[in-house]
Formats: C-alpha cells, structure tokens, sequence
C-alpha cells in the first residue's frame, strides 16, 4: 500500500525534513534554508509520502512603494513518480493561500513557452495566461 500524501507549511520547526531531499534541483543548503525560513515574505509548502519529501511550492511576496503586494511563484516541482496525481496542484493552492492569508493581492509566475506540463497546471489553476512578455537575466539567474 502506498504511504499517505501529507502537505505541510514550511517553519523553522520541519525545515530539517527538506534536508536530503531529492525534489530541489541541487541539495538543500543548511544555510539558505535558514535564510529562506527566517525571512516572513518567503513562503513553501511541501508534500510527503510517509517520511519522503515528494514535492514543493515556493515563492516570496514582493513588496514596492507604489503598489499592492504581489507574490511571485518561483518553483513548483513534483518527483517523476508522483507527478499526474493532483499534487502539484494541491501544493499550488496550498501556496496560494498561504500568499494571500500574508497579504499578497496578486499572484503571478513565469514558465518556458514550451514547458507544457506547466502550463496545463496553471491553466488548471484558472491563471490568466498573458503573452508579449520576454525575460531578461544577468549572473547566470536564469541557468537552474
């Protein structure tokens, strides 16, 4: 029988838990994690399959002097083979949440044109997709 799917809000408390980890794309750094953690404007949720970490949501919310606050989705990720169960997007709607409880009025993200799984999550998600929109980078931001 297959371990029970838990999500779980990241806190100082289970932050540990990520450590090992094999969703994240390169291992879970003890120092950044703390400072993802200690920081309020960043937010995650993660899913578990009994002890395993097998997903993660995150992003942080922007704050500007001229506008609302606004959360920025910076990564979704699920492993291969828990993909295609609704957890990216039980994790996305956890998040979601998550954002607007600590005060974001808007959410938004960006995918790769040909990221098809991505998309169809968002689509599902109800966002509005937008077109026109072309990313620029500096320091290698956009290599992981």
């Amino acid at each position: 029988m297959a371990d029970p799917i838990t999500f779980h809000t990241l806190t100082a408390t289970n932050a540990d838990v990520l450590r090992g980890a094999d969703v994240f794309d390169n291992p879970v750094d003890a120092i950044q994690l703390a400072r993802f953690v200690a920081e309020d404007s960043h937010l995650m949720v993660f899913a578990m399959a009994g002890q395993r970490v097998i997903g993660f949501a995150s992003g942080a919310i922007l704050y500007h002097p001229d506008k609302a606050p606004a959360f920025f989705v910076n990564e979704v990720d699920v492993t291969p083979d828990h993909q295609r169960q609704g957890i990216a997007t039980a994790l996305c709607q956890r998040l979601f949440e998550a954002a607007r409880t600590a005060g974001a009025q808007g959410i938004w993200l960006a995918t790769e044109a040909d990221n098809v799984p991505a998309r169809a999550l968002y689509r599902r998600l109800k966002a509005r997709e937008t077109t026109g929109n072309v990313v620029y980078d500096w320091d290698g931001a956009m290599d992981v």
